[in-house]
């Protein structure tokens, strides 16, 4: 649609009423009915969390885990599970929702040492981001954290895993991140997190060096 084609805004849009269409332990569908720019009103199916707390600001946290050790690269830490509605194993950062009463730094440390055993210190947070906008209302902050690997207790790290929960730790080079990430897509049946694949790109561009572009002849 060009410019002249785009319909002329009316109104601000907003929310009329959300109906509950249905709901489980831990996932509701609503309709949402609203008006939009031109002042139409419209309805929305949405999916939401019932575990939304009132006083946090995010659903949950994402980690993106550094694990600094002496005389080895710096890796960054993943996380690999079978997701039923994916069907298949995924590759992600650790992950998790934030407890009642709980930070976004205190709930990326305490699930960061649930799923893979390391205990490390937070040195960044995002605002709170949205995460499938179409589908969800559902928001995450993703939380910076750097691991000391010299320390005695992250040498050999304990998994400290619900019931139910089967989670494989797996560490990929920082400057080698999006290459390692391509290498395992191909060699299993596996689908990488979005998140987890922009930063992978993102460092690309970081580590990437200007002698190594290619030159094209004419």
């Amino acid at each position: 649609m060009s410019n002249t084609e785009q319909p002329k805004v009316t109104t601000e849009p907003h929310i009329v009423k959300e109906e509950l269409m249905a709901a489980g332990k831990w996932l509701k569908l609503e309709k949402t009915t609203y008006v939009d720019p031109a002042g139409n009103t419209r309805a929305w199916e949405t999916v939401k969390r019932t575990t939304r707390q009132c006083n946090t600001e995010a659903d949950g946290v994402g980690i993106i885990a550094l694990l600094k050790r002496t005389l080895h690269k710096d890796c960054v830490v993943m996380v690999k599970q079978f997701r039923p509605p994916m069907g298949c194993f995924t590759l992600e950062f650790p992950a998790g929702l934030i407890d009642e009463g709980e930070s976004a730094e205190a709930a990326a440390l305490r699930e960061l040492k649930e799923e893979t055993g390391y205990k490390g210190e937070v040195v960044g947070v995002t605002p709170v981001t949205c995460l499938d906008p179409g589908l969800s209302n559902c928001t995450t902050q993703i939380v910076l954290v750097n691991i000391n690997g010299d320390e005695m207790e992250n040498v050999n790290p304990t998994q400290q895993l619900g019931d139910g929960e089967f989670v494989e730790v797996i560490l990929l080079p920082l400057n080698e991140f999006q290459t390692k990430i391509d290498e395992l897509l191909k060699k299993q049946k596996i689908v990488v997190d979005s998140k987890a694949y922009i930063f992978a790109m993102g460092m690309a561009q970081a580590f990437f060096k200007p002698t190594e572009v290619p030159i094209l002849k004419q």
